[in-house]
């Protein structure tokens, strides 16, 4: 393992300090079924609609991310951290159990959705791009799903934390 270099420590400490929504990155098609915890999900554009979402190129599920050139975002919902821990590797839990629990719907493109998302977001990858260590993956929406309650799972300081929907209402009053 390479030693970090003191600009990139300081670069991963200013990034737990951005605050940033939990997701549950899934595709499913001819390279296999696979699932992701990421952070690095954001708004590109909404002529058409797309999002990005960064994959560590070392990760074993990105060439399945390339391979069936779609996926879904799954935004958790406040009580969904063990499965945001179950997909990031921190259990002994399998990438077959994972799917195996009566928490998912088939897709449009029959990508894995999670029921219980606060937001699910189904598209094809129209492009890629290679930043360092990562790949860029722009996503064109082709389904988007809401829900209108839950609280939502952030990742802020190296843990997870509850936010609430009426937070800002709260502030501004």
């Amino acid at each position: 393992m390479s030693t970090l270099e003191q600009t990139q420590i300081d670069f991963r400490n200013a990034m737990a300090q951005l605050p940033a929504a939990v997701n549950i990155i899934t595709s499913n098609g001819p390279a296999g079924r696979c699932g992701i915890t990421a952070s690095a999900v954001c708004s590109v554009t909404d002529s058409p609609p797309t999002v990005l979402v960064c994959i560590n190129r070392n990760s074993a599920m990105h060439d399945v991310f390339q391979g069936n050139g779609k996926l879904c975002i799954n935004v958790l919902c406040s009580d969904q951290e063990d499965l945001a821990k179950h997909f990031a590797g921190m259990t002994q839990v399998s990438m077959e159990e994972r799917f195996s629990w009566d928490i998912w719907n088939a897709g449009h493109h029959d990508l894995p959705v999670l029921r219980s998302a606060l937001v699910s977001l189904e598209g094809r990858i129209s492009d890629c791009k290679s930043v360092g260590s990562h790949s860029v993956l722009f996503v064109e929406l082709d389904k988007v799903s809401t829900r209108d309650e839950g609280a939502s799972l952030v990742y802020f300081n190296r843990l997870f934390h509850r936010v609430e929907r009426n937070a800002a209402a709260a502030c501004a009053g």
